[in-house]
């Protein structure tokens, strides 16, 4: 079973590493190069015309390894991680037209505000309407109408709630993952960070298994998923394609992931959270792109309530840049940040199932 973990980790990073220069290519041949705002930091003028889009590569990359893993093994695909696909495709989808607009039609604008919005609800509510569908032999589905941490808790809040809940938390993460998409490799490596714990709690989620509680020292800490392992297939394919065009998206960047990739990387996310039950747990394990969130939310809100800024520049990784902080700095100080959030939440993770057993 861990050997589609291993293929699809493998074949994810291989096709990047391989692909992304192709693709660089072609962009470059067509003139796709990013768009970079007058008011930014200067040290950004000169990655005017750098080629984007570059989300096409692990997208395609993962739906390639997660099921050339399924051939190689003789797995079947599970809905959840299907789903969990669907909705980092239909997402990425959202962004490539928005990037298509931005470059090829030269509205620096891209997509209009409530045509974006409309494409990112309506695939968050056909994911959200989906995975309360399909229930497994045990009754689950691949997703809960209750709310998570390190597993259900609490009431159970509706579908209707639920589809609000699923929705937020897709807006968020994709909103977060894009913001923080403004220094070279810092959103491709934060988020290599955030696939490789959610490839160990699948995992673990996997031997941990409430379908599995005759064997289990203590049934009492099982978790109730309904496709644990192939959750962990889905986010070892996208932390290796990640991986891949790290070597590519690192500074100097020769492509940019564009709101193709971070769209899709904030759905995928969310929607690995949702299906494993690790909702506010993702809060922190993402903590990076929370923090740089916030930093915007509070920078706009104090302009607004004061005439005031609280930071030199939102988000909040230019604030620091134009602070004297060389790019690279601010990258690297940061990953390090998303690793200490990373190891927080796994092991918060670990000592919600250690208090249960």
């Amino acid at each position: 079973m861990m050997k589609q973990i291993l293929f699809a980790g493998v074949i994810g990073l291989f096709l990047t590493l391989v692909g992304t220069p192709l693709l660089i290519k072609l962009l470059a041949r067509k003139g796709y190069g990013q768009y970079i705002r007058d008011d930014g930091p200067r040290e950004h003028h000169s990655k005017r015309g750098t080629p984007t889009m570059g989300g096409i590569a692990f997208i395609l990359a993962t739906f390639i390894a997660y099921f050339l893993s399924k051939v190689i093994t003789g797995a079947s695909p599970t809905l959840s991680g299907l789903l969990v696909l669907g909705l980092m495709g239909g997402m990425g989808l959202v962004g490539f037209l928005d990037d298509y607009i931005k470059i090829v039609k030269r509205r620096s604008l891209g997509l209009r505000a409530k045509a974006k919005m409309a494409g990112q609800l309506t695939v968050g509510i056909a994911f959200a309407v989906l995975s309360l569908q399909f229930a497994d032999n045990r009754g689950n589905t691949p997703a809960s109408t209750k709310l998570s941490f390190v597993q259900d808790f609490g009431w159970t809040i509706g579908p209707v709630l639920f589809v609000v809940w699923a929705l937020f938390m897709i807006l968020a993460m994709s909103n977060g993952v894009n913001l923080t998409d403004g220094l070279d490799g810092l959103a491709t490596g934060a988020s290599v960070m955030v696939f490789g714990a959610y490839t160990f709690i699948g995992v673990w989620q996997f031997q941990e298994s409430c379908a599995n509680a005759q064997t289990l020292t203590n049934p009492a800490a099982c978790f109730e998923v309904r496709d644990p392992l192939d959750l962990a297939v889905v986010a070892s394919a996208l932390m290796g394609a990640c991986f891949g065009f790290l070597w590519w998206n690192t500074s100097p960047a020769k492509i940019f992931m564009g709101d193709t990739g971070s769209l899709a990387l904030g759905g995928a996310l969310a929607g690995l959270a949702i299906c494993s039950r690790t909702e506010f747990l993702l809060a922190l394990l993402g903590g990076l792109f929370v923090l740089i969130t916030m930093s915007v939310v509070i920078q706009v809100g104090s302009f607004r309530l004061t005439g005031k800024r609280v930071f030199r520049m939102a988000p909040l990784q230019h604030h620091f840049e134009l602070k004297g902080w060389s790019e690279v700095l601010v990258v690297v100080r940061f990953w390090i940040i998303q690793g200490m959030c990373v190891i927080v939440g796994l092991g918060l993770f670990y000592a919600g199932w250690a208090a249960d057993k």
